[in-house]
């Protein structure tokens, strides 16, 4: 910030500069632009509520397959057939083979129809498929 004290009419003057505070703006958005579509991996679907959630601490990304209300099975962005859920893990495997597989499964959906994928996954030889749900949303009690 700087001020300059004019010897004029006007008297002092303050001038403000804004370009570190355009700098910081610009340099936040593009963080947020970059990590924004890291944080929705997989397809968008509505995730069943559980109360018990065994949090994973996996080095590496999973592997996400998503199976939507409407039936149809996504891995990552791509949609893919059943079958094709077999042949696809296992290339995705065969470079890190301790890779974690992460089934999303819509609310909506019975067991078996996210078993069936689920299934598939372990056929294309994923050693563990972990199930994504949602944490219910508790009030916190408040401290007395």
């Amino acid at each position: 910030m700087g001020m300059s004290v004019g010897s004029g009419k006007d008297g002092p003057r303050s001038d403000i500069n804004v370009t570190p505070l355009v700098d910081v703006c610009l340099v936040l958005l593009i963080i947020f632009m970059v990590v924004t579509p890291m944080l929705q991996q997989g397809k968008e679907v509505k995730l069943p509520l559980a109360s018990n959630i065994d949090e994973g601490t996996e080095e590496e990304d999973p592997l996400i397959l998503a199976v939507t209300a409407d039936k149809r099975v996504w891995m990552g962005s791509s949609e893919i057939k059943l079958g094709e859920v077999p042949a696809l893990v296992r290339n995705m495997l065969a470079t890190s083979p301790n890779r974690a597989v992460l089934l999303k499964g819509d609310s909506s959906l019975s067991m078996k129809q996210v078993r069936e994928v689920m299934k598939a996954a372990q056929d294309g030889g994923a050693k563990s498929v972990a199930l994504g749900v949602e944490a219910p949303d508790v009030p916190k009690k408040a401290a007395p």
